[in-house]
């Protein structure tokens, strides 16, 4: 006597399996977008900063992102109550995933801050070369905390993504005891930025991406307010190219690029993401070159293609999804 019951099951096993590499191909567009928007936060930052100081541009970015991401939540509340059929799934985050989520935002908010402040203390080359330490971080933590394992492939990747990131800044590169300061924020800027990934990675085994990037926007905003009013003279911006500026920085960088960014995380791991993300002065320094008409030396040019090709390297290891299984919980949409 046979029985259809491994076949169907044969069947499931097959389209899940399917199903895998789009869902995996969707993450990587998803992130390649957020990349390409992130890249634009120099311009719109270099915008504002003509007539705000930078706690009064992440001020602005958080604020109006925020408001930006509640219509967005309250469109999609109202959408699902007016379908019947459609039932609102019920709150089942426990303390701690709030704790964590509160972390994340946290976490956020300081590599925005710390990255800010770096930028009044040393120069952009030794903030930004810092700053990108961020995969070291991720990878370590991946290790250290999330039990992750990574393979020669991923770990040469990241080296050699590294290796043509620090050249793009090599030639501007100050080292001074005067710059210590902004040098150690930058860092820390790295090493938040990197918490912040590995938390979110986790988070969104549970969290919706409009909810995680709601609360970082509240809670960077809250805790940015005070140290605008106490630091810098003025609030807002007082003309309209002034607006569009912290305008295009909250929507096109913080909803769009965070929001794409944390989509990804579903699939893509943190490790992989922060290699990724190295691909970010690359396109900043190509867009300078066009918008402001910047200077681009062979020596860059040749930075660019080494970093493409870690990114290719980690991008194709085994390090570069990770189990959704391995999370808090439920899944979000």
């Amino acid at each position: 006597m046979t029985t259809k019951i491994p076949v169907l099951q044969i069947n499931q096993s097959a389209e899940q399996s399917s199903k895998a590499p789009s869902i995996t191909l969707l993450s990587l567009l998803a992130m390649i977008g957020a990349i390409v928007a992130l890249a634009l936060a120099a311009i719109f930052i270099k915008l504002s900063e003509r007539e705000l100081g930078p706690f009064a541009t992440i001020f602005n970015r958080f604020w109006i992102a925020y408001l930006v991401l509640r219509v967005w939540h309250e469109a999609e509340v109202w959408r699902s109550a007016s379908k019947e059929a459609i039932e609102v799934p019920a709150d089942t985050s426990t303390r701690k995933d709030q704790l964590l989520l509160a972390a994340a935002a946290l976490m956020f908010w300081g590599c925005i801050a710390f990255w800010a402040w770096s930028l009044t203390q040393t120069g952009v080359a030794n903030s930004t070369l810092l700053h990108n330490l961020t995969p070291l971080f991720t990878t370590l933590g991946g290790w250290l905390i999330l039990d992750q394992r990574f393979d020669r492939r991923f770990l040469l990747g990241l080296v050699v993504a590294l290796v043509g990131a620090s050249v793009l800044g090599f030639g501007d590169l100050q080292i001074s005891a005067a710059h210590l300061t902004g040098d150690l924020a930058a860092l820390f800027s790295a090493l938040f930025s990197a918490a912040n990934l590995m938390l979110i990675e986790k988070l969104r085994a549970k969290f919706s991406v409009t909810t995680i990037l709601l609360r970082c926007c509240f809670l960077g905003a809250v805790l940015t307010l005070p140290i605008t009013l106490l630091t810098e003279e003025r609030l807002f911006p007082v003309s309209a190219s002034g607006w569009l500026a912290v305008i295009g920085l909250a929507v096109v960088c913080q909803v769009l690029g965070q929001g794409l960014q944390a989509f990804s995380l579903k699939k893509l791991s943190s490790s992989l993401v922060g290699v990724l993300l190295l691909l970010d002065p690359v396109l900043a320094a190509l867009i300078a070159w066009v918008v402001f008409a910047e200077g681009l030396t062979l020596t860059k040019w040749i930075a660019f293609l080494v970093v493409l090709l870690g990114v290719y390297l980690a991008k194709s290891s085994d390090g570069a999804t990770h189990d959704p299984n391995n999370g808090l919980g439920n899944s979000a949409q």
